[in-house]
């Protein structure tokens, strides 16, 4: 049969009604999806992450076959090389795709002459981003968000915000309940392509993942039906019982294509509209997708290919022995963090950023260093994720192009919303002597280092004015060399 279209289909782009494969035709129309070994080998990716992306690929290839599609599931060096493979078997065919998620990805296929369709895995088109951040004088997340609520008409009553505010932040911050029973996350089974994935990868798959459609639009139902009532007010809450608390745990579906952020928002919009679900919980949720994510993809493509190269602070410290291996640290929020990442490639958003970014901004690591472990080591880090988040939230090294203040706390904010300081060698109280939280002793000696340059940053006032207040000052000045040097080695 000839066929005079190549559909390629990146392993983001998993939805069979979005992206270039929603109006393929079965008659005139070859399906492609590279494999690409630099994919696989080229940097040290985490072995949950190769798993569900790969996996999911080939099941949603496997389906679009079962479909009556002409499928190709080819197995390349690159991409390119991958493209310029099935080109060859079809050479009348001309090239087609949604515009890509990254710019290399991007830059790939226009070099192969590739021909594109908007790229509808969002809920804002770059177009109408670029709209709005060009008439912004600063790029606030609330702004883009409140606009978001307009334009889409999520959680709105005759012009106004549902519930009489825009955001509920304040009813979403409780720490961790006391004596509190977190339900059990389960997982998935696993099926002939799962097992046939983990073989090549010579890795034992955990049932963390769903890697099919189904199975993931399992998860957002349980999510619904089960904890979404309860998101709300413990989303910022680290606890050592739980790793995924009350929350979807649907990102990786989302980013891969297996959900579209629209029928979650739809599945959202219908729960709260039934009354099963406090306003804190739902604007919170939403807020996540509507506002968060599509405020972080917007900015990926509005700042730029280089912005990933930004060092505002001038850190240079090589990442830390402890971001490798969690029994490389004392500090128990970070070896119980760690250790999460290491078997499932995924912890949620706080530990994420007032953890393990926390201590990569304060310690002064290397921005870029810190955004490669990051996108290798978490299952939902997508480029246009983690370049914006690290860069621009996680350690403040674009100088404040998107968040107006650096996202430093010592111990104390640890120990308020978490249980990880119980039993710890270390005491968020202390910031100076050899039982003090290195969060706490760093957190004064950034501030003591950076002062100068957040002198006029009237966000950060109160917290450089604090720095007078501290008649210790010359002794955490040492402490902190001590912790430093303590991290370098992997003995604090």
């Amino acid at each position: 049969m000839s066929h005079s279209r190549t559909l390629y289909i990146p392993f983001d782009h998993l939805h069979r009604d979005y992206g270039i494969i929603r109006d393929a035709k079965k008659s005139s129309d070859v399906i492609l999806f590279v494999e690409s070994e630099r994919m696989r080998t080229g940097r040290n990716w985490h072995p949950e992450r190769l798993f569900f992306l790969i996996s999911s690929a080939r099941h949603f290839a496997e389906d679009l076959r079962d479909e009556g599609f002409t499928v190709e599931y080819v197995k390349a060096p690159t991409t390119e090389k991958g493209i310029l493979q099935a080109r060859k078997r079809h050479p009348k065919s001309s090239l087609h795709a949604s515009r890509q998620s990254s710019f290399r990805l991007q830059a790939t296929l226009e070099a192969l002459g590739c021909e594109f369709i908007e790229n509808d895995f969002f809920l804002t088109p770059r177009e109408v981003f670029e709209e709005w951040a060009s008439s912004q004088k600063n790029y606030l997340m609330e702004n883009f968000y409140r606009e978001q609520r307009r334009r889409l008409n999520i959680l709105m009553d005759n012009g106004k915000p549902t519930g009489g505010a825009w955001n509920f932040d304040k009813e979403n911050r409780l720490p961790p309940p006391k004596n509190y029973k977190w339900p059990e996350y389960k997982g998935f089974s696993r099926d002939e392509i799962d097992l046939e994935v983990a073989q090549e990868l010579a890795f034992e798959a955990s049932p963390t993942w769903a890697t099919t459609r189904a199975a993931a639009l399992h998860q957002l139902k349980h999510f619904i039906s089960r904890h979404f009532a309860h998101f709300g007010p413990y989303e910022d809450a680290m606890v050592l019982d739980s790793w995924s608390l009350h929350h979807s745990v649907i990102s990786p579906y989302i980013n891969n294509g297996l959900l579209h952020p629209q029928e979650v928002v739809d599945a959202a919009v219908k729960a709260f509209d039934m009354g099963k679900i406090p306003i804190e919980s739902a604007e919170g949720f939403i807020r996540q997708i509507i506002g968060w994510r599509e405020y972080i993809n917007g900015m990926y493509w509005h700042l730029g290919s280089e912005y990933r190269n930004e060092n505002h602070l001038k850190a240079s410290r090589p990442l830390l022995p402890l971001f490798n291996s969690s029994q490389k640290t004392e500090m128990n929020c970070v070896r119980s963090i760690v250790s999460d990442v290491e078997k499932r490639a995924w912890v949620h958003h706080i530990p994420r950023l007032m953890v393990l970014s926390n201590l990569a901004l304060i310690t002064g690591t290397n921005p870029q260093q810190f955004l490669e472990w990051m996108r290798e080591r978490f299952v939902d880090a997508s480029e246009w994720v983690m370049v914006p988040n690290v860069i621009g939230m996680g350690v403040h090294a674009d100088g404040g192009q998107m968040m107006s203040k650096p996202y430093a706390a010592g111990g104390a904010y640890i120990s308020r919303m978490s249980e990880y300081c119980r039993g710890c060698s270390y005491n968020p109280k202390l910031r100076v002597g050899d039982d003090a939280c290195p969060f706490t002793t760093l957190y004064w000696d950034f501030l003591d280092r950076n002062k100068e340059l957040f002198a006029k940053n009237h966000r950060m006032f109160q917290q450089i004015n604090g720095l007078k207040r501290l008649s210790d000052l010359p002794e955490l000045r040492e402490r902190a060399k001590e912790v430093l040097a303590g991290l370098d080695m992997g003995e604090i």
